[in-house]
């Protein structure tokens, strides 16, 4: 429900960044990169309880993930405005990398998988909390996960377009629990480790809710 709000929040700002990071040696598989490499570093921090630490990598590691796709667009944008520039391998017609999308969706869940499992390591340790709120989530990611998958390979399949009206790599089919809300409460995860176990339990819920509505909504839509 946050993303399309913050969407238009962030994008003047991430265009910002953007542009001061869009130099020849960088490219937003560098990027995508960057963020994976920080949010595994983010869990790792969670699993030995640094928790200060650990915030500030995952809120940088979303910073990234933001700027990879932002990065991307500009540079579609520009070759766009060129109409007799080459078209670079791996790149559709309108530029669009389909292998940075493939790096960035397979980063993002490693990501937040990670983090559960990092999250889960410290808070246990620390607090003598329970995993099984933790593994609720980790199975209803994979809920999700499996429904906007399918509904994206199945609807590539049959001719209809997998890319966003956000121009993203995957039509994410948006509903309660999307990648706003879960930044925020992987935050609050770290922020408030002490009862991360009964966030974990009320955000499994949320989670549980959107697969459920993706699955019906993909079918219905395919049908």
């Amino acid at each position: 429900m946050m993303d399309a709000p913050l969407r238009r929040i962030l994008t003047r700002p991430l265009n910002g960044v953007a542009a001061a990071l869009d130099v020849r040696w960088i490219t937003p598989d560098h990027l995508t990169m960057a963020g994976l490499v920080i949010g595994l570093a983010s869990a790792g921090l969670a699993g030995v309880q640094w928790w200060p630490l650990a915030v500030v990598a995952w809120l940088l590691s979303r910073l990234f993930d933001g700027l990879d796709g932002t990065l991307a667009r500009r540079r579609r944008a520009a070759k766009e405005s060129t109409a007799s520039a080459p078209e670079a391998p791996g790149e559709t017609p309108s530029g669009h990398s389909e292998a940075g999308g493939f790096l960035d969706i397979v980063s993002d869940f490693v990501v937040y998988g990670a983090t559960v499992l990092g999250v889960a390591i410290g808070a246990t340790a620390a607090f003598s909390a329970p995993w099984w709120p933790f593994l609720l989530v980790l199975f209803s990611y994979y809920l999700n996960g499996t429904a906007f998958l399918a509904f994206s390979s199945i609807a590539e399949r049959t001719g209809r377009t997998t890319i966003g009206a956000d121009n993203r790599s995957l039509f994410f089919l948006g509903r309660i629990a999307e990648g706003g809300e879960t930044i925020l409460v992987h935050s609050l995860w770290l922020v408030l480790p002490f009862i991360a176990w009964q966030i974990a339990l009320v955000w499994s819920v949320f989670v549980f809710a959107s697969a459920i509505q993706r699955m019906i909504v993909g079918y219905c839509l395919l049908r």
